[in-house]
């Protein structure tokens, strides 16, 4: 079969509908993908019980039925869960100890789009590193006869991962508070509001009803055009905070009572400060283009930061084998050692709501001495034609300077004593991403970050 080599992602399948992916390729991608999971778990795939949901893309269903009719051909036991969010996947996999699992979604791409989420025992993902190429292979290849036999069950895991996510706080913790959630007309309703209606919040609901048509806006919060409603809104209506949602609902932003967006690194160190209070003393994750907030928070709350690749899968197959107890990622990915290291936009939603309760602290409040002391600029994109040779250029021409150290956890990692930067390649496009900050002032940071981009543009 041919099938377009584009839709396999770094870190998922992703593509048009109709277009890039149909109902025969996710047939084919259901069937390759039981197979990977049987060579993984060195099973038959009549052994194998594969976890399957999906999101309110419009696609959805007929997609998902079309992947689950590959797992089945191939002789699995699919457990569908229906209509659900990506982290309740994980859970369904992660709870029930299934081989794997797929989850049918484009998470926060725009309507036109598809695709699949695909994780392995341990609700670990599949990356371009292991398992997501090897099913572009097989499918190329041309697989041998379906053997058939596989069998379906139907499950409903709605009560079970509210129960899971609420002991993550103590709901006693949690003062009334006036909270605008964003849905983003995707999963957030159905799978984070329950949770939070067991809270004493008061929730201004917008965006809230799952519509795969996303007549509002399309649900990808890390774009300034989606946010500013929310902005709007919590300034409006006077709430303590707001929270916006992606579309599959495994992650989400903040914005402060002020109507400041709050960046992922700054929310990492205030939800890793918030986790090592409760269990002390353990390793926190942190990635390669993070703020220094987070390695100095972290070692002031005595815990251990870690650096990390960028990626879940890096994430989670690290957390697993050593055990941390949480990790965060400036995307806006937060991964919980005791949700079976996967990544999750309930819990933190849980948890700045139960920090604020228990500090008396405004989100603001909690965030000023972080935007008094880290000065970032946020991820900035630049098309390059060889991205390795600049990357290759600017770490020759920065480690020559007094007081540098250069690391490669994941790209060129430049640090000196006040000031620091991160360039790593796109995995999918022809892009350098620089993230940059400055521990002087904002105006150091735009200086030293323009200098930079003048480098990689040049």
């Amino acid at each position: 079969m041919s099938v377009p080599p584009e839709i396999f992602k770094a870190y998922d399948v992703r593509g048009l509908y109709g277009e890039q992916i149909t109902g025969d390729i996710a047939e084919a991608i259901g069937r390759a993908f039981a197979r990977v999971i049987s060579h993984l778990e060195a099973r038959p795939c009549a052994d194998l019980r594969l976890g399957l949901g999906r999101d309110m893309r419009l696609t959805a269903p007929e997609l998902a039925a079309r992947y689950r009719d590959g797992m089945l051909a191939e002789g699995a036991t699919v457990v569908d869960a229906g209509q659900i969010g990506t982290e309740m996947l994980y859970h369904l996999v992660g709870s029930r100890d299934l081989d794997g699992g797929l989850m049918c979604t484009a998470s926060h791409n725009p309507k036109a789009y598809t695709g699949a989420k695909l994780v392995k025992r341990g609700a670990i993902a599949l990356s371009g590193d292991e398992g997501i190429q090897e099913i572009r292979q097989m499918i190329e290849a041309g697989m041998p006869a379906a053997p058939g036999g596989g069998v379906v069950e139907e499950v409903d895991v709605y009560d079970e991962f509210f129960d899971k996510a609420m002991t993550f706080i103590d709901p006693a913790n949690v003062r009334p508070l006036k909270v605008v959630v964003d849905g983003g007309n995707g999963m957030a309703g159905p799978m984070v509001g329950p949770v939070l209606d067991r809270l004493p919040v008061e929730l201004v609901k917008t965006y809230w009803t799952p519509d795969g048509n996303f007549p509002d806006h399309e649900p990808n919060p890390l774009l300034p055009e989606n946010r500013q409603f929310i902005i709007d809104k919590v300034k409006e209506t006077g709430a303590d905070l707001g929270i916006a949602w992606d579309g599959d609902a495994d992650r989400c932003f903040f914005i402060d009572d002020t109507g400041e967006f709050v960046d992922g690194d700054f929310l990492t160190a205030i939800l890793a400060e918030h986790l090592l209070a409760k269990t002390p003393g353990q390793a926190i994750l942190y990635d390669a283009r993070a703020s220094r907030a987070v390695a100095d928070t972290v070692r002031a709350a005595g815990g251990t930061p870690q650096i990390n690749r960028v990626g879940h899968a890096f994430f989670k197959t690290r957390m697993q084998r050593e055990g941390s107890l949480f990790g965060g990622e400036v995307s806006g990915h937060y991964y919980f050692r005791d949700f079976y290291c996967a990544d999750a936009g309930t819990i933190p939603a849980l948890l700045i709501l139960e920090k604020l309760s228990v500090e008396g602290k405004r989100l603001s409040e909690l965030l000023a001495p972080y935007r008094a002391k880290y000065f970032i600029s946020g991820e900035v994109n630049s098309t390059v034609e060889d991205g390795a040779a600049k990357a290759a250029e600017i770490e020759a021409h920065y480690a020559a300077m007094p007081g540098a150290t250069i690391t490669h956890v994941d790209g060129v990692s430049v640090d000196f004593e006040d000031w620091h930067f991160n360039v790593r390649m796109s995995n999918t496009e022809p892009l350098l991403r620089l993230c940059l900050e400055s521990l002087v002032s904002y105006e150091d940071m735009e200086a030293r970050r323009d200098e930079v981009l003048g480098r990689i543009r040049s």
